[in-house]
């Protein structure tokens, strides 16, 4: 349990390491850039997407028949074309961290779901799956708009570029989609498939969980900058000592390290003598 919690720490403190946002460089990039330089980026931002993905492989894990592939496919594109342009048109906003962590939250529902949950821990049937499927499409098309929206958008072209954004949001989709289809009817030939099935999509619940502690974890950041430290050295130091203080033991092997620390000198040749 120990050693879970300490992963999880490590996890929470390089939250942005699996941050998938616009970098400095996207917004260089964009800068006076055209249809295909937002076409391009759609595309590498659907793929970098690891919750988008995640929550697509939920969806398509159990269905075998190309027009069921393309059904919910289709309803998750529309839902998400819907908020993505419009949100960004009208300059629609909301604190990133937050919308990443509801995203997280439809990651969990369809692991659950593909778990059977509602039948087995709340005894009622699931809800209409094309239209859950639409409505998690418009709460991720909001995610791709406020991670737009952190670019210089210029307003001349600004309804094209919206547009290639989209587009090539939708490439990566189908790139990754395809992908997926192989990998799964591969994997359903096998009689593996079975029998991990259901570690697969405990999994997506387990990762999707982990997301939405990670996002809410940003957003304290965000939103209460004044609790927490700048500077990532000492971020990481503010955690070790809240799990010092959660564990005696830890607490005094931290003090040791604080000790050794402190009593450390380097003499001029590069040799280090400890007292």
């Amino acid at each position: 349990m120990k050693n879970i919690l300490y992963i999880l720490s490590i996890l929470l403190i390089g939250a942005d390491t699996f941050a998938h946002g616009m970098s400095d460089a996207d917004k260089q990039k964009i800068l006076d850039a055209g249809s295909w330089q937002y076409f391009e980026l759609g595309a590498s931002h659907m793929l970098t997407g690891y919750d988008h993905l995640l929550f697509l492989f939920g969806v398509i894990f159990f269905l075998t028949k190309f027009k069921d592939v393309f059904k919910f496919i289709t309803a998750f594109t529309v839902g998400h074309s819907i908020t993505l342009i419009f949100a960004t048109l009208y300059g629609i906003q909301a604190n990133y961290f937050l919308i990443d962590a509801f995203i997280a939250l439809t990651v969990v529902y369809k692991g659950f779901d593909n778990l059977d949950g509602f039948k087995k821990y709340l005894n009622t049937e699931s809800p209409n799956l094309l239209w859950m499927v639409f409505a998690f499409g418009l709460i991720h098309g909001f995610g791709l708009s406020t991670r737009l929206q952190q670019l210089p958008l210029q307003e001349e072209g600004l309804v094209w570029n919206i547009l290639a954004f989209n587009v090539g949001v939708e490439a990566g989709q189908i790139f990754a989609l395809g992908l997926m289809i192989l990998l799964l009817s591969g994997w359903r030939k096998t009689q593996s498939f079975q029998s991990f099935s259901k570690l697969a999509n405990s999994g997506l619940l387990f990762v999707g969980a982990l997301l939405f502690i990670m996002q809410l974890h940003g957003y304290s950041h965000s939103a209460y900058p004044d609790d927490f430290p700048l500077n990532r050295d000492d971020h990481h130091h503010v955690h070790e000592e809240m799990q010092a203080e959660s564990k005696p033991s830890a607490l005094e092997g931290y003090k040791k390290k604080i000790l050794l620390n402190e009593n450390a000198h380097t003499h001029g040749d590069g040799t280090t003598h400890t007292h």
